[in-house]
């Protein structure tokens, strides 16, 4: 009786994966790399900790009793006080850091999803385009991407701020536009590989074109590197976007970012610490986040790298 237990037990974990199947829901590469990444403890903390800064950042302004640019005429350089209602204090003008905060990290990630998505589609459809047509093509477009490496980043910079002027979104978009030299490296070494399959071969052979095939069976085998990447990029955007605010190149007033919220509370330190602090946390918990949830990404996707 005991043995036939045992084997019952044994079984089980085989029968839920036919009753599974019997039930329309088979396995799929998406649905284990959602259970390795579920399973992955910091992934799931980092997850929680970035919807609750992005939901704060979008859902808690409007019930604020200070927007992000109106003064408070009676509370110039105020500490943080729960009885104003200046939760985390105000700047030299008078105005709110909290609702200042919360504004300035909309902006950093709507900056970072702007560059991101014009990263990862350019990023992409250069790399896949590069590596399945190859030859003479292939070698022509990596030179380009290495030319473009080695050019001075803050120096194109400078040049889209002179064609783009300070409109923040459009500068931003245009630096997405240098951020998919290493994207589209990895989609070409991954469609390298993926050319020679079976599937494309049965797709040439039917006589399908060659940016149908790009598009049909190259890109969809390629979502697992470019989540990878994409979660990655994200963090990078912030700080890149933090760094030139921080040097008066990014967001300028009456807008706000992290970077510029930090770069006013940095000459300030030491007489106002709270105009530092506040941002400086924010984006510090924001960028972990992003960190550990791009590495658990990376290994619910790409198990054999962990």
């Amino acid at each position: 009786m005991t043995l036939y237990v045992d084997k019952r037990e044994a079984l089980e974990p085989f029968a839920k994966h036919e009753a599974d199947a019997v039930q329309g829901k088979p396995r799929s590469l998406t649905r284990d790399a959602m259970r390795r990444l579920f399973s992955n403890k910091a992934a799931v903390v980092s997850l929680v900790v970035f919807v609750l800064i992005v939901g704060t950042a979008l859902i808690l302004p409007p019930f604020l009793p200070y927007d992000y640019e109106t003064p408070d005429w009676a509370a110039f350089s105020a500490p943080p006080s729960v009885e104003s209602g200046h939760y985390f204090g105000t700047d030299q003008n008078g105005r709110d850091l909290l609702a200042r905060t919360l504004y300035g990290t909309q902006v950093s990630l709507l900056v970072a999803l702007i560059a991101t998505t014009v990263s990862v589609v350019v990023g992409v459809l250069y790399g896949a385009v590069s590596g399945f047509v190859g030859g003479r093509v292939d070698a022509a477009m990596m030179r380009f991407v290495d030319v473009m490496y080695a050019l001075p980043y803050i120096l194109f910079v400078i040049l889209l701020m002179v064609i783009f002027g300070r409109n923040v979104y459009l500068l931003f978009a245009a630096i997405g536009l240098l951020e998919w030299l290493t994207m589209a490296r990895i989609v070409r070494g991954q469609t390298l590989s993926l050319k020679e399959r079976e599937f494309v071969e049965a797709a040439r052979a039917s006589g399908v074109s060659t940016f149908p095939i790009i598009l049909r069976h190259i890109v969809p085998n390629l979502v697992g590197p470019v989540v990878i990447f994409a979660s990655l990029t994200i963090p990078e955007i912030i700080v890149t976007e933090s760094f030139l605010s921080y040097l008066g190149f990014g967001v300028q007033e009456p807008l706000t970012s992290l970077g510029t919220l930090i770069s006013e509370g940095a000459d300030v330190l030491e007489v106002m610490p709270w105009l530092l602090l506040f941002p400086g946390a924010t984006l510090v918990a924001l960028l972990l986040s992003l960190a550990f949830i791009g590495d658990g990404l990376r290994d619910a996707f790409d198990p054999k790298d962990r």
